[in-house]
């Protein structure tokens, strides 16, 4: 009887760590400079990253020079639905130091400088 209560306990904790995190997932962007993204976030490494998988002008689907980029690098977990990492504003070509905030299906994400003083924020909606 021991052996099956611990091989079920077992179980569990396996079914748990192969649930996928909350950051997992296709994101839509908010507008910037007129175009939204769809952004795929997955792991890589021992965080997540995300990568422009479609965009869109109004709601027309185009193909932007964006495609393929990541965007969200390296966010590591840091408990409570919050993430810390880097992103790219392909709007300028710039990296700026990340974090985000998952809450259900939406997503603050910011980019900062100035050591965290000066933040530039998006909400994004978790699609699937």
């Amino acid at each position: 009887m021991r052996t099956i209560s611990l091989a079920a306990a077992f179980a569990l904790a396996a079914g748990a760590a192969l649930a996928a995190d909350p950051i997992e997932g296709i994101w839509q962007t908010q507008p910037d400079e007129g175009a939204v993204a769809l952004v795929q976030i997955a792991p890589c490494g021992g965080a997540y990253c995300g990568t422009i998988v479609k965009t869109f002008k109004g709601k027309e689907e185009y193909k932007s020079p964006n495609l393929g980029k990541q965007i969200v690098i390296g966010m590591a977990p840091s408990g409570g639905g919050a993430y810390a990492g880097k992103v790219l504003r392909p709007a300028d070509n710039k990296t700026y130091n990340g974090k985000a905030q998952v809450s259900g299906g939406s997503m603050k994400l910011s980019g900062c400088v100035a050591g965290g003083l000066i933040c530039k924020s998006q909400t994004w909606t978790k699609l699937k």
